[in-house]
């Protein structure tokens, strides 16, 4: 079959295993085109490839398709943020001055109450506190602010700092920062150097954060509607495919190959499977879905995700919340998901909106299959977020 080549760009990290995978797997042959992945140094340089043309889509960050829309970045290009790729996967971690001190306060680091966490941090806290975080747009600030404004950490001076993904070991070791929020496998790559350990997964301050998404350039969705469904369709077989038993030894061992992340199999594993390393000590921790790729319709790009970060960027920007909030919705595009998965399989729900942090448990909902369950879906401090109409 003859495929269209569509360059698409990715930061070397566990959750850019759907582009990968749709790739290695053969699911965009399936689809008439050909993924030329090209992975980006960093945020920053992954967002200018893609804005100027370099690049037709991009596995991206979610809040940045949202701070664009919103005149926040600097960048004017509109994007569209087609579907999710991942949910959460990101850690919290800390350097080895600050464990030191909160296992002499007796801190069990038991990888969960994020509460706890804060309390304890805020206790050992001597001055203020350096994180480190991938990029000033992306849910790793949006959950380090949400987690510091709900705990004893707001009464702390807390500044945050942009390190590039791969370098957040080498600063947190050299005393360039003292914690980090980052997606792995570079937080598990701090505990394997002796840098620090792991104090939180991201998924302890909000169980379902959209990390990121599958985002285009929203003049080339509407030019190209058959690659953009391509694209789409192949990226959610790799997902769906992910999510099958005995899926994450093989999708380890491609993601950890030398074009792609280029580290050990058994880390990316960590994050596959939810079990860590969370220390030099050797601790063990299991996190159930440490990072979702498919089910409970992990996909789906939810107006009220987008509306939740909007609302959060305008606040702190001096910007109208409820304006920001309506603007925010047409950047998740759940019309084009609809239009371009109906026919795949995908579960889609009956509803483009929902309350945020609202679900203590597994929950049905009304769906176009009938047989939807949604995932818990919880804020750390139980706070719900109901979306402006």
């Amino acid at each position: 079959m003859r495929t269209v080549s569509l360059p698409v760009a990715y930061m070397p990290l566990v959750d850019a295993a759907p582009l990968i995978v749709a790739r290695e797997m053969g699911f965009d042959h399936a689809e008439g085109v050909s993924l030329d992945l090209r992975p980006a140094p960093s945020w920053s340089s992954l967002r200018d490839m893609f804005t100027f043309g370099h690049v037709d889509a991009a596995h991206l960050l979610s809040p940045i398709p949202v701070a664009t829309r919103l005149g926040l970045g600097g960048i004017a290009t509109p994007l569209s943020a087609v579907s999710v790729l991942s949910l959460n996967g990101n850690v919290i971690g800390v350097g080895r001055g600050l464990e030191k001190l909160l296992r002499a306060q007796g801190y069990p680091f038991d990888f969960r109450d994020a509460t706890a966490a804060g309390a304890a941090l805020a206790r050992v806290a001597d001055g203020p506190l350096v994180f480190g975080v991938p990029f000033p747009f992306s849910m790793h600030v949006e959950l380090l602010r949400y987690w510091v404004e709900g705990t004893e950490l707001a009464s702390k001076q807390v500044e945050i700092r942009t390190v590039p993904p791969p370098l957040m070991a080498r600063a947190l070791a050299a005393g360039e920062i003292d914690a980090f929020c980052v997606g792995e496998p570079w937080g598990s790559v701090s505990v394997d150097e002796q840098a620090g350990a792991l104090l939180l997964p991201g998924r302890a301050i909000w169980s379902c954060a959209p990390e990121k998404v599958l985002a285009v350039r929203s003049e080339w969705a509407d030019t190209e509607p058959h690659l953009l469904g391509s694209l789409m369709r192949a990226v959610w077989r790799a997902g769906r495919w992910l999510s099958s038993t005995g899926s994450k030894t093989t999708a380890a061992e491609m993601l950890a190959r030398k074009s792609y992340l280029n580290v050990s199999p058994e880390l990316i594993d960590r994050a596959l499977s939810g079990t860590f390393a969370i220390s030099s000590r050797g601790e063990q921790r299991s996190v159930d879905r440490f990072v979702e790729f498919h089910e409970g319709a992990a996909t789906f790009p939810w107006r009220s995700q987008a509306k939740w970060i909007a609302r959060r960027l305008a606040e702190r920007n001096g910007l109208d919340a409820v304006d920001a909030e309506r603007r925010a919705a047409g950047v998740f595009r759940s019309d084009l998901y609809r239009r371009e998965l109906q026919g795949a399989g995908a579960e889609l729900p009956g509803a483009s909106a929902k309350l945020e942090g609202a679900n203590p448990h597994a929950d049905a909902v009304a769906s176009a299959q009938g047989g939807l369950i949604l995932p818990p879906n919880m804020f750390f401090d139980r706070r719900i977020f109901e979306p402006s109409e």
